[in-house]
């Protein structure tokens, strides 16, 4: 446990393989109001065997309530003031401090809510990540004008029969008080977009491979050697890729997105001096 903005945050980590300054990959659950959605992304997700193959430091942060204040302004931490950025800016230093791991090399990566709070990190704490990977989730509105000062690759995976956070963006459920629609988010195309601007890649969206079940598009390099890749999932729901199968929601079997999550960032942990903008 830590203690940041007076309150005393959770955590699950595991160290990484001895070496330099590891990367440290922060795992972001969805909205869950049970308070255990740091073990459900454990469970549904192969990110303890990526990342043992590859040497990284995994965390696994608690969300207050089993949200995050991802600026949207309709969670429960959001609403409490919650300060998610702060927190998992300390959890990165106090992981560098006891493991020595790296300070401007990681890895946050989310579904749902945990998508939305990793784009917001990735903006606000730009110098401390390397490497963004959203599922199920595009860009709060509310941020988009947001300006980082480091280049951040970025890997967007999304199903085109999303209900609850639909591709082409929308509202949240949560209605305010007078039951106006609040909490926008950006569909993927333009979530893309914004972070190929803000990488400086060069114009369009880049190259494009395709299969029966999903589609994938590469852009080229931006700043400091920066990507962003969309993966749009067809017929997809609102699930991890990989992760058990269930009623539910459509879950792609196609890929497994905590491997494709690390393959694709490894050779992309560039540290904040290459990356300034």
């Amino acid at each position: 446990m830590i203690q940041v903005g007076g309150r005393g945050r959770t955590f699950t980590i595991r160290g990484p393989a001895p070496g330099r300054q590891r990367p440290l990959v922060l795992v972001l659950h969805g909205n869950n109001p049970g308070g255990d959605g740091a073990r459900m992304m454990r469970e549904l997700t192969t990110f303890e065997q990526q990342a043992a193959a590859r040497g990284f430091a995994i965390a696994y942060p608690d969300g207050v309530d089993g949200s995050w204040a991802d600026g949207r302004g309709v969670t429960s931490a959001d609403e409490a003031g919650v300060d998610d950025v702060a927190f998992l800016a300390a959890l990165i230093e106090w992981s560098a401090d006891r493991y020595g791991t790296s300070a401007d090399r990681n890895i946050v990566a989310g579904i749902s809510n945990g998508a939305f709070m990793a784009h917001r990190f990735a903006l606000e704490a730009s110098e401390r990540v390397a490497v963004l990977a959203a599922v199920a989730g595009g860009l709060p509105a509310d941020l988009s004008d947001v300006r980082p000062t480091h280049a951040v690759s970025a890997l967007l995976i999304h199903g085109t029969a999303d209900r609850i956070s639909p591709i082409d963006g929308g509202y949240s459920r949560r209605r305010g008080p007078d039951g106006e629609l609040r909490g926008r988010t950006l569909s993927l195309a333009e979530t893309a977009e914004r972070w190929r601007t803000i990488d400086r890649c060069a114009a369009g969206p880049g190259t494009t491979y395709r299969t029966d079940l999903s589609s994938r598009t590469d852009s080229t390099a931006g700043v400091g050697g920066t990507r962003v890749t969309t993966w749009t999932v067809f017929g997809g729901g609102h699930s991890w890729p990989g992760a058990p199968s269930g009623d539910w929601e459509p879950t792609s079997q196609e890929f497994d997105a905590a491997e494709e999550i690390c393959r694709f960032a490894e050779p992309l942990l560039v540290g904040a001096a290459a990356r300034q903008l």
